[in-house]
C-alpha cells in the first residue's frame, strides 16, 4: 500500500500520527484524494480530545480564506490544551496574499498546520518551506497493476488475509477509485467470522457477486497457459455478462503482462524464479511463475506482434480507424490473434 513521493509514504507518516508524534506543517498534494483525505482526516479527529476543540480546531475550504488568515489562524496560542490544529482543505482554491512562505520559514511549534492541495502540486516555495519544517506527502494515482498490492495491504492493516487471486478480484472490478475499493473490501471484511478472517475468491465470489472462474484476471491466466479452449469460454461469458469483464479492463492488464513479458526475455537467467523476479523488480519469485510460464509459450517476435496489437486495439476501441466494430468484437479479435 506504500505511496511514493517527495521522501516519505503514507504508512510512515500514519505511524507517526498513531504515535501521537505531531509535525507542526502538513503539505498534503497531489492527484490521490484518498491519501489525503485519510491523513487530514486522522489528524483532524485525533489530535486533539473532544473538548479541545472547540476553541482550538479550525477546518476551513481554502475558497473560503486567504493566505494571511491563515497564518493568523496558525499564530494563535492553543486554549487549555498542548496545541492548536488549522486544517485547509483544497487549499489550492486559497486566495493569494503574502506571508504563508514565512510563516513555514518558522511556524509555531504548538499549532498542527495541514494544508490539502488536491489534484496537483503547491507552489515551489511553500512546498520547499514546508519539506524544511514539517511534512511534505505526495499522493499519486495507483497503477491498475498496483492494486491488488494495495488491496492486500489493506486487508492486512484490518487484521485479515487475502489471497493474491482474490485481491486481483475484487481490484480488476472495483477499479482504480480508492474509495470505492476499500469500501467494498470493508463490505466483505464485515462478513468475515472472528475466528476466521481470510478472504477467499469464494469469499469474494459470495459478497461481491464476481465470479471466481470466469474474470478477466482467470483470463489472463488462459492466455499465459494458452488454453485456448478456457479463454474463449470466458470471452463468451463476458459477451453474457458484460460486468464482468470488458475490453476496457482487458487491454490494460494483457498489455502490462506482455510488456513485462517481453523484458523477461532479457533477464539472465530465464528458468529461474529468483532471477526473473529480481529483473522485472516483482516483490516474490512467486510472482515470476507467470513470465516464465509464457515465454515458455510465446517467442519474443510473437509477444512484439502482440503488444502492437494490443496499442492498436486499444486506439480502435477509441474511434480511430473503427467504423463497425464494437468493442466485443475488438476483444474477441484480439484473443484470436494472441492465442494463434
Amino acid at each position: 500500500m506504500a505511496v511514493k513521493e517527495t521522501g516519505i509514504t503514507y504508512e510512515a507518516v500514519m505511524r507517526d500520527l498513531v504515535a501521537q508524534n505531531f509535525a507542526p506543517v502538513y503539505l498534503l498534494m497531489g492527484d490521490e484524494p484518498y491519501f489525503i483525505d485519510k491523513i487530514s482526516a486522522y489528524i483532524e479527529e485525533h489530535a486533539l480530545q473532544p473538548e479541545e476543540k472547540d476553541f482550538n480546531q479550525v477546518v476551513a475550504f481554502g475558497s473560503d480564506i486567504t493566505a494571511p488568515q491563515v497564518v493568523d489562524l496558525a499564530r494563535e496560542f492553543p486554549l487549555m490544551a498542548s496545541r492548536r490544529v488549522v486544517i485547509i482543505k483544497e487549499a489550492q482554491g486559497m486566495k493569494s496574499g503574502d506571508g504563508l512562505e514565512k510563516y513555514l520559514a518558522a511556524p509555531v511549534p504548538s499549532t498542527v498546520l495541514v494544508l490539502c492541495y488536491k489534484g496537483g502540486k503547491a507552489d515551489r516555495g511553500v512546498v520547499a518551506k514546508a519539506k524544511a519544517k514539517g511534512v511534505v506527502f505526495e499522493s499519486k494515482k495507483k497503477r491498475d497493476y498496483e492494486l491488488p498490492a494495495f488491496v492486500e495491504g489493506y486487508v492486512k492493516m484490518q487484521k485479515a488475509v487475502i489471497d493474491h487471486k482474490a485481491a486481483a478480484m475484487i481490484a480488476d472490478h472495483v477499479g482504480s477509485d480508492l474509495a470505492r475499493l476499500t469500501s467494498e473490501v470493508d463490505k466483505v471484511l464485515i462478513s468475515l467470522p472472528e475466528d476466521n478472517r481470510q478472504i477467499t475468491p469464494e469469499v469474494v465470489e459470495e459478497q461481491i457477486g464476481i465470479s471466481k472462474d470466469f474474470n478477466i484476471f482467470e483470463l489472463k491466466n488462459a492466455v499465459v497457459a494458452k488454453d485456448v479452449f478456457k479463454a474463449n469460454q470466458i470471452m463468451n461469458y463476458f459477451d453474457n455478462n458484460p460486468k464482468a469483464g470488458s475490453l476496457y479492463a482487458v487491454v490494460p492488464l494483457l498489455f502490462n503482462y506482455f510488456q513485462n513479458l517481453m523484458i523477461a526475455f532479457y533477464a539472465p537467467e530465464r528458468t529461474n524464479e529468483n532471477s526473473v523476479a529480481s529483473f522485472l523488480g516483482l516483490k516474490s519469485p512467486w510472482a515470476a511463475k507467470e513470465y516464465i510460464s509464457g515465454m515458455r509459450n510465446y517467442n519474443a517476435m510473437k509477444v512484439m506482434q502482440i503488444i502492437h496489437m494490443i496499442k492498436s486495439v486499444d486506439a480502435r476501441s477509441k474511434g480511430l480507424g473503427n467504423v463497425s466494430a464494437t468493442a466485443s468484437d475488438l476483444a474477441k479479435e484480439l484473443l484470436f490473434f494472441i492465442m494463434h
